[in-house]
């Protein structure tokens, strides 16, 4: 466990029951199974606070939310369905809330989807998905808790009336449950179904679960999406990695952007695996073969298969969930952050929880890893912008972005250089450390060679708060490593806090010796994509000073090789329309 978040943790002591902060201390700061806080669970503010909400994620207008469940395109509007509680500000009471949009950044939102009210999921309707049936209509599969021991079971809903392109109303047939788990398997880790996909006339699906530290996806199969057989292997399972939670399996076309269709194979299709793990709160994916014989996956030999393995986002990001959108030929990705803040702070302020941005996803040229970008509809909300070009930084400079929302903005730049030489070696014990403990001991103050560069975020006028996200380039043996890293430990002179070095190292060809960098600043998170989305962090922060009108943006280089800002375009952001509620 991090010490920084021990110590951020030690400190809620006074207003946190001892069990509640044991299990917060044993899962990374974050809850696991949510069986939690079972006596804040209904307690509900009268106003919610505005410092820290965001101004153009997604949240509801108060309360918890988590797992982004289902998403989809139908008739014409953007549906996210998610994990919600519409009693108070921590885990419990969970429903799947149901919000539309027509472009993914104005929401509206409308009653909840699914809610507990039959006998397979009187005590809990947890996350899942939705697929799109060949005649057009949707159907969402969901985990359904039957007791009190946290038996797990899978379930399906139906829209009641598939002529409404706002899908209002779904109806849960008495035919549930779909999936029940058999005697071999935990049937208190057994959830999360995907969506389907369909071969020779069966369709798929997977199911997080665990064996003893083994993480495993189940496969089922089914002629008629009702009746599903477990197959005698699992698609995937990986020793080590403990519980897999919201398995995510879909295609990637070997050329070109597009977005695929769930069901679509071939031999110019990869196949991407992605798993939630409840053990590190992080999530990683492989890029692999599917055998649609043996219904088998194979990731590549060169990925890592574990815990180590190549993450979507290297910071606060959990329970992600990928879609394919017809309407536009891409698949898009949503993830959830939770807050970094004392379960008490989040019960004052009433809410807590966001969705981020969401990501077009696709296969980079390489095959090595995709990439990722936020969706183009996001720069409809851009307005006054600010410009610099061939600005030099020399060391120990940091130059105010002046003329924008410094809070709520989206930044653009590209950094050149004029040699890699000054580049500091790479040393060979960081090799087996996380990027995150790498950038721990090569924050943004201490000087370098080629870096630190980048951006001081959410920053306070004389630098008492800042968030920098930042590259610096090693050389290691055979090649430079470029680091990124967006850290919140100077992010707040607040107590309490969560404030961790995120960071992760960045695949990147540095032969024009240009690095790019795009940042989604908005009160308490700050998006990062690092060269053109392969490396992407995202940070929860919760500055004090640094906050509305007093928050800055700097570019900075605190490296000895001048850096230069060679273009660098900088936007406020507009406010969205919001979850207001539908209007009949």
């Amino acid at each position: 466990m991090d010490k920084l978040l021990g110590t951020a943790l030690l400190k809620f002591l006074p207003v946190l029951p001892l069990f509640a902060l044991l299990f917060v201390l044993s899962n990374n700061g974050v809850e696991a199974s949510h069986k939690i806080y079972l006596r804040y669970q209904s307690l509900s503010v009268d106003k919610v606070k505005q410092i820290h909400r965001t101004g153009y994620h997604f949240q509801p207008p108060k309360n918890w939310i988590n797992d982004p469940n289902g998403p989809l395109y139908y008739k014409g509007l953007y549906h996210l369905f998610y994990q919600y509680n519409p009693k108070g500000a921590v885990w419990g009471n969970i429903v799947w809330a149901h919000s539309v949009s027509k472009d993914l950044i104005n929401w509206e939102s409308l009653e909840p989807a699914i809610y507990p009210s039959k006998w397979f999921d009187n005590y809990g309707c947890w996350s899942g998905s939705a697929t799109i049936l060949p005649n057009g209509e949707p159907v969402i599969f969901y985990t359904g808790i039957v007791d009190g021991n946290n038996r797990q079971i899978q379930n399906y809903a139906v829209p009641a009336n598939s002529s409404d392109p706002y899908l209002r109303e779904w109806v849960k047939p008495d035919d549930n449950p779909i999936v029940y788990p058999d005697p071999s398997v935990n049937a208190s880790a057994f959830r999360d179904p995907t969506t389907a996909w369909r071969v020779g006339g069966h369709w798929r699906i997977l199911i997080g679960s665990k064996k003893r530290d083994r993480g495993i996806a189940y496969l089922y199969r089914s002629l008629d999406f009702k009746k599903w057989f477990k197959a005698k292997h699992p698609l995937h399972s990986v020793q080590g990695t403990g519980m897999w939670e919201c398995p995510d399996f879909f295609p990637v076309s070997l050329s070109g952007e597009e977005g695929l269709d769930t069901s679509v194979g071939g031999s110019n299709v990869r196949h991407v695996l992605k798993v939630s793990l409840d053990l590190t709160r992080y999530e990683y994916y492989t890029i692999g073969t599917y055998d649609e014989k043996k219904d088998r996956y194979y990731p590549d030999e060169a990925l890592v298969d574990g815990w180590a393995g190549l993450r979507y986002d290297y910071g606060n990001f959990y329970a992600s969930k990928t879609f394919f959108d017809p309407s536009k030929n891409r698949r898009i990705l949503w993830g959830w952050a939770n807050e970094s803040d004392s379960v008490q702070q989040d019960m004052n302020k009433g809410w807590a929880g966001i969705q981020l941005i969401p990501r077009r996803v696709w296969l980079d040229p390489s095959g090595k890893q995709l990439l990722q970008w936020p969706v183009a509809e996001l720069e409809k909300l851009r307005s006054h912008n600010v410009q610099l070009r061939n600005q030099k930084l020399y060391q120990g400079y940091h130059v105010e972005v002046k003329g924008i929302t410094a809070a709520q903005a989206d930044v653009d730049v590209t950094f050149s250089f004029p040699s890699l030489d000054k580049a500091e070696p790479f040393d060979p014990k960081w090799a087996k450390l996380d990027a995150l403990d790498v950038c721990a001991q090569k924050g943004s103050k201490a000087q370098g060679g080629l870096g630190p560069f980048g951006l001081l975020t959410l920053a306070s006028e004389k630098l008492e708060e800042f968030t920098p996200v930042f590259f610096r380039v090693f050389k290691a043996a055979d090649k430079h490593k470029v680091l990124l890293c967006s850290d919140a430990r100077s992010s707040s002179l607040g107590e309490g806090l969560y404030k961790p070095p995120f960071a992760g190292f960045v695949d990147v060809d540095l032969t024009d010796k240009k690095l790019t960098l795009r940042s989604l600043i908005d009160h308490s998170v700050v998006e990062s994509f690092g060269a053109g989305g392969r490396t992407v962090i995202t940070s929860r922060v919760y500055p004090i000073i640094a906050v509305f009108e007093k928050a800055h943006l700097f570019v900075f280089n605190n490296g000895s090789e001048t850096v230069t800002v060679e273009s660098l375009d900088a936007w406020s952001m507009k406010m969205p329309v919001m979850n207001v509620p539908v209007k009949s």
